[in-house]
């Protein structure tokens, strides 16, 4: 796996070969810095490591002193075009600042936000997607392309390095999964920088979960990728869920549980789509620990097929097993195997 550069977002790394960090975006109004804190709370209780928050003017800067310094998570300003939103907001109190450099207005103003920035140790994301990709690059490749926007990405990336700045991390996205894929792997190839992957505009909680898992996920296993973002036209906090279950299904996640379940057939005799269900929704919650967990609807098979699992349970008639790597160590009626089966999670 190619090793990236590390930055630091107050107490997170990203890159270097540190965890992947998953991120989320709130979408109350910024200027309500009570709403805004109420649900980085909850972001936080769900397992986000940063959180974005968009500033679309100087009464958001305001709300963002309040924000930065009462968020149990890193803060990221989210800046379009105006430089000195900004330099508002790193005087607030953000923790990295996203924005490219060269829609902000010309070298002075890029310079004085480099100065500031590296004063406070903020580094800066490079967002570029399919719609943000400069006339003249356009021009060049005739379409929002992947090598397009990855020269969108680099052309900002070098107005930042000019100025001697080089605390960088870059993200490039698509609506269009194939597309995005090809940008990640070329930038990857072509810069050292730690990359914050993401799917932008990629759906409701269905659909844009099976898109970022195809895209995010399909990068992640390759050894692609350093931080992550699920786009959900949804509760943010879905977007936290996603992404953790995303992580754990390509073998990236650092703890959390992986709930792991047979698809039922005629054989299966209790109601194991409810209780899959039931344990996936009590594992959601659970952090601080790395288990796989098997729930199996064959009381005769279940056991040895999911005998790799830390913890599991396989079904039979009106009654159930409960296993440790393969291994029954008790027998239960079916109402109590999810209880069961969560306290001995617990225990583990």
């Amino acid at each position: 796996m190619k090793q990236t550069k590390q930055i630091k977002i107050r107490d997170v790394l990203v890159g270097g070969g540190a965890p992947v960090a998953v991120q989320s975006m709130t979408n109350t109004d910024t200027r309500d810095a009570k709403a805004t804190l109420a649900q980085i709370g909850a972001l936080a209780e769900a397992g986000c490591h940063i959180v974005r928050c968009a500033v679309p003017d100087m009464q958001a800067t305001e709300a963002m002193k309040e924000i930065c310094a009462k968020s149990p998570l890193p803060v990221v300003a989210d800046i379009h075009f105006d430089y000195r939103l900004a330099l508002a907001s790193m005087e607030a109190g953000a923790d990295k600042i996203r924005l490219n450099p060269g829609n902000i207005g010309g070298a002075e103003r890029v310079q004085a936000v480099v100065k500031l920035a590296k004063e406070r140790g903020v580094p800066i994301r490079i967002g570029v997607n399919s719609g943000s990709v400069e006339k003249h690059i356009l021009e060049k490749f005739g379409a929002p392309t992947p090598e397009a926007m990855v020269e969108s990405a680099l052309y900002h990336v070098g107005l930042l390095n000019d100025c001697g700045f080089d605390d960088i991390c870059i993200s490039i996205k698509s609506s269009s999964v194939p597309s995005t894929m090809r940008a990640y792997l070329l930038a990857h190839e072509r810069t050292d920088y730690p990359l914050h992957l993401g799917v932008t505009e990629a759906g409701t909680e269905y659909m844009g979960t099976v898109k970022s898992a195809a895209g995010i996920g399909g990068l992640l296993a390759l050894g692609v990728g350093d931080t992550i973002r699920v786009s959900l036209t949804d509760d943010p906090v879905k977007e936290i869920y996603a992404a953790n279950a995303i992580l754990r299904a390509v073998g990236r996640a650092e703890d959390g549980i992986n709930v792991v379940s047979c698809p039922t057939c005629g054989r299966t005799r209790i109601d194991l789509i409810d209780i899959a269900k039931q344990v996936e929704q009590h594992c959601a919650a659970i952090h601080g620990k790395k288990l796989k967990v098997a729930v199996m609807g064959c009381a005769v098979n279940g056991p040895g097929e999911a005998r790799e699992a830390d913890l599991g349970i396989a079904g039979g008639d009106g009654v159930g097993l409960i296993f440790r790597k393969g291994e029954i160590v008790k027998k239960v009626p079916q109402e109590r195997l999810v209880d069961e089966l969560m306290a001995m999670i617990g225990e583990a």
